[in-house]
């Protein structure tokens, strides 16, 4: 029988795309039938305090030789000591969402440690895969060879069409933790310059995973005169969610850099137009049909886009055909598994 252990920093229910990914997989390599083990380390990841990386090395020892180590990179990133020590009688594979050093807003001297550390980390590793074509490149500075990579892309769970707003305000939508790199200050600008007010932004994500960029969109909310029509939701049950889904009329994703761009894809399986900027797989999602792309950090262009999907409902109703056309196409969780087991399977020979 075919197993795995994956590794995973701090609660693998924690509601963030890379945790997302890492579950599903999960999920789905088992219903291929692999055996897949947990192994849940401490939630300081990527800065962990001594005493956590030597309870994560402990982790790393009490698994037996031989065994396929899949190791989410938030953790084997900050861990190249205990990698090396254990690629002897381990088949590690590192799984990078994106590589530290390269998480936007990150301060320089932090950048600086990551790079070295996962740099001696990922030549530890046997296999190295990544969840978006983007990221690859990204890899070539730190040595890895090309051939030690495998692009697997997340897969998308099926999910009903969106009902939309029945009457009232027009229902934009946005799906992230609040933090540097997902660009909110850029959407709450953007809309903060725009004359209709006959629309409501919900916001679902994470008040807590950076809690300065929260406080300061709260400040940027009240400065811009948005703190009626913005609600920030924090992290969703899964169920209020998948109903501001339902709700929506539009899905706006600003991020300054995604690998790939799951909440998207989620959002053209359900048929809903979008508005976002062209980073990771996002155009290749969205096509030439579904949506509109703006570069990142680029406030007036977004506040276009947003314009033009509010006032034009006809641009929305194609936008939003071209969504339902999309939908069909999108990669489901087996394919990705698919992919993922042939990964894992190099390394098992």
């Amino acid at each position: 029988m075919r197993s795995l252990v994956l590794i995973v920093p701090g609660s693998i229910e924690t509601r963030t795309g890379g945790y997302e990914y890492d579950r599903r997989m999960a999920a789905a390599l088992r219903a291929r039938g692999w055996t897949v083990g947990i192994r849940e380390l401490d939630d300081g990841f990527p800065l962990p305090t001594p005493a956590q990386l030597e309870r994560a090395q402990r982790a790393l020892a009490a698994i037996p030789d031989g065994a396929t180590v899949l190791v989410d990179g938030l953790a084997l990133g900050v861990m190249p000591e205990q990698a090396e020590r254990e690629a002897s009688r381990l088949r590690i594979v590192a799984l990078v969402h994106l590589p530290l050093a390269a998480e936007p807003g990150i301060r320089r001297e932090f950048a600086v440690l990551f790079e070295a550390a996962e740099r001696r980390a990922l030549s530890a590793a046997r296999l190295v895969v990544v969840t978006g074509q983007t990221t690859v490149a990204a890899l070539e500075r730190y040595g890895v060879d090309r051939d030690r990579v495998v692009v697997v892309e997340p897969g998308t769970m099926p999910a009903p069409l969106a009902r939309g707003s029945v009457d009232g305000p027009l229902q934009l939508l946005s799906v992230a933790a609040l933090t540097p790199g997902k660009g909110h200050d850029t959407l709450f600008r953007a809309l903060a310059s725009i004359h209709s007010r006959r629309w409501r932004l919900t916001c679902a994500g994470t008040l807590e995973r950076h809690p300065p960029t929260a406080a300061r969109m709260r400040a940027l909310l009240r400065e811009q005169g948005l703190d009626n029509q913005v609600w920030l939701g924090g992290e969703l049950s899964e169920g209020m969610v998948a109903d501001s889904y339902n709700r929506a009329d539009v899905f706006v994703h600003p991020s300054l850099h995604e690998t790939y761009g799951m909440v998207v894809a989620e959002a053209l399986a359900r048929g809903l137009p979008v508005v976002a900027t062209n980073t990771g797989a996002i155009p290749d999602l969205i096509g030439d049909g579904a949506g509109l792309l703006v570069r990142p950090g680029d406030v007036d262009a977004l506040a276009v886009a947003l314009r033009q999907v509010m006032e034009d409902r006809e641009l929305r109703e194609r936008l939003a055909a071209g969504a339902r056309r999309v939908r069909g196409r999108l990669p489901t969780w087996d394919q990705a598994a698919e992919r993922m087991a042939a990964a894992l399977e190099r390394v098992a020979v």
